[in-house]
């Protein structure tokens, strides 16, 4: 069996430095951001295309008909809001099809990986039962760490859990 190569790439340790500083950059320069539960996540009013414009045209009559900005909205945070809303948008843009691809890669890259494991597995199995010194030793190791373990065989007319 040939194993599937769809991906064949090797990041230089400077490059993945420099990624992991970018990453860090990016922590220490947006400090604020936050983490939703999932509850949260549920009931918050959410944003698309249109929304974001309508917020902004808000701001825009908010600061050019002051006359009609009720006394309980505070149009100076109102602004810092949106102001914070347009730059992360704009981030976020910029970061979604990155995550995006790293996600795809990252999948690509450990199921090649996985199959070259289970591939090396079965030979290592194979040769452990042909007593080839050290098989056994590598063939138990890796079998003690295999994903699931052993499997429990099942009697015949047991029925199933």
């Amino acid at each position: 069996m040939s194993q599937s190569n769809q991906i064949s790439v090797a990041l230089p340790q400077p490059d993945y430095d420099a990624v992991l500083a970018a990453i860090t950059t990016i922590k220490t320069k947006l400090p604020f951001l936050i983490n939703l539960s999932a509850e949260d996540r549920k009931t918050i009013a959410k944003m698309g295309d249109k929304s974001v414009a309508f917020v902004n045209k808000a701001l825009e009559y908010s600061k050019n008909s002051p006359n009609i900005v009720p006394p309980y909205l505070d149009v100076p945070e109102f602004q810092k809001d949106v102001t914070l809303l347009n730059q992360l948008r704009a981030i976020s843009q910029q970061l979604e099809p990155i995550a995006q691809a790293l996600d795809d890669t990252y999948m690509l890259t450990a199921s090649e990986a996985y199959a070259g494991s289970l591939i090396y597995y079965g030979a290592v199995k194979q040769a452990a039962k042909n007593n080839v010194l050290g098989a056994d030793t590598i063939s138990s190791d890796l079998g003690n760490r295999f994903p699931g373990g052993p499997r429990a065989t099942k009697a015949p007319g047991a029925p199933t859990p």
